[in-house]
């Protein structure tokens, strides 16, 4: 061709431009004020974003070296001062700002925004531990409230049908970004709890910005979930993500994939334990049954199942050597009153005043009563007289 010998490359046009900027003072040391958008922390230490204003946003990268001496993290939504250079980034053929250092500008409004409703919410108690309902052990249909086309809910379809072949998702597409997206949710959650479609329900979407993430932001999703009778799994966004439908959901999940695996239980973990509790049941029945036949074995070896009449006849052996105590102890408790008896009937048969009247002596009487000194009759007083043999009537003179 012609024009062959004076085209250049795209990689020479690249490093022509990288090279113009890179003699501008100006853009080799520059401090821009915006607010963080598209921010990610990557494993590598490295930090991406975008920073915006109303009308305009630009590329940045902070790498490890300058990252590690922030004092905050940074996060969407908020502004700030960043110091750095402006470059190309040759591959890509883009200009960014390569951050060296970065401050606080305060937060963006729709950080404040989400700030203070999630406060008022929290007081308001919609996200109390209290209220939240567990996840059913093994659901049979599982809700998913998330769009219908992208990776989300192939990830979730993958990872449920794999741990539970037999479990059924029930999709039911609802957008999950832009003007409208939470009204939109909050409907769907209604429609499934009104039509009791699913056992659990997953809400997802992918990682973004927190202008991408901001339906589920939203007081109307807040109260769905908070009133859904549906137990509600939240997956929205990255791991280093939150949204208020995170702090209202039964659970949350750090990614989609995480909420399949959270929601349906691996059938084959399940029969793997089942298989081992019944080997534990069985080894254990088998131990009790052993211990059962020792138990027996032992009981019917013992002399009450060999001679059961020896505990009888025992017995009978002590209740007659008991009555012979008990006849010894009567017949020795009779020798020994029959004896004081004797001695008692001596001693009364000794002052008996019949002994007194066998010998000669007599007893007066006056009414009944033994007169013992004269002083007690007087003149023409009737007595008796009692002798050993009789009794005579006399009269004083």
């Amino acid at each position: 061709m012609k024009y062959a010998e004076y085209a250049i490359t795209v990689t020479e046009v690249n490093q022509y431009v990288k090279n113009k900027i890179a003699e501008d003072e100006y853009l080799n040391n520059v401090l821009v004020k915006g607010e963080i958008s598209n921010f990610k922390n990557h494993y590598t230490g490295h930090m991406y974003f975008t920073l915006k204003d109303e009308n305009s946003l630009i590329k940045c990268v902070m790498f490890k070296s300058y990252a590690e001496k922030l004092n905050f993290m940074p996060k969407d939504g908020m502004k700030v001062f960043v110091l750095g250079s402006v470059s190309v980034f040759e591959r890509d053929g883009v200009y960014q700002i390569y951050a060296k250092a970065m401050e606080e500008d305060g937060l963006g409004e729709l950080y404040t925004k989400y700030q203070e409703l999630k406060n008022r919410l929290e007081k308001e108690g919609l996200f109390s531990e209290e209220h939240k309902i567990k996840i059913p052990i093994m659901p049979k249909i599982i809700g998913v409230l998330t769009s219908q086309t992208g990776s989300v809910i192939k990830d979730i379809i993958n990872v449920s049908t794999r741990r539970n072949p037999k479990v059924v998702i029930r999709l039911l597409p609802v957008p999950v970004q832009g003007e409208g997206a939470a009204e939109k949710i909050a409907d769907a959650i209604h429609y499934m709890n009104k039509n009791n479609l699913a056992d659990v329900l997953i809400l997802a979407r992918g990682g973004g910005s927190l202008e991408d993430l901001w339906p589920f932001n939203e007081e109307i999703v807040a109260h769905s979930i908070y009133h859904s009778k549906i137990p509600v799994i939240s997956a929205v966004g990255h791991e280093t993500d939150f949204t208020i439908a995170d702090f209202v959901a039964d659970l949350r999940a750090p990614t989609p994939s995480a909420a399949a695996e959270l929601a349906v239980p691996d059938v084959y973990e399940v029969k793997q334990k089942i298989a081992t509790y019944e080997n534990r049941l069985r080894s254990s029945l088998i131990k009790k049954v052993e211990i059962m036949k020792l138990r027996y074995e032992k009981t019917m070896a013992s002399f009450v199942f060999k001679e059961p009449t020896r505990r009888i006849e025992e017995n009978y052996i002590r209740m007659d050597n008991l009555v012979k105590q008990m006849v010894n102890s009567i017949q020795v408790k009779q020798e020994k009153e029959k004896t004081r008896y004797s001695k008692l009937i001596a001693k009364l048969d000794a002052y008996s005043p019949l002994k007194t009247l066998a010998r000669g002596y007599s007893i007066t009487l006056k009414d009944g009563k033994a007169i013992k000194s004269g002083a007690e009759l007087q003149t023409d007083d009737i007595v008796d007289i009692k002798f050993q043999e009789g009794q005579k009537q006399a009269k004083i003179i």
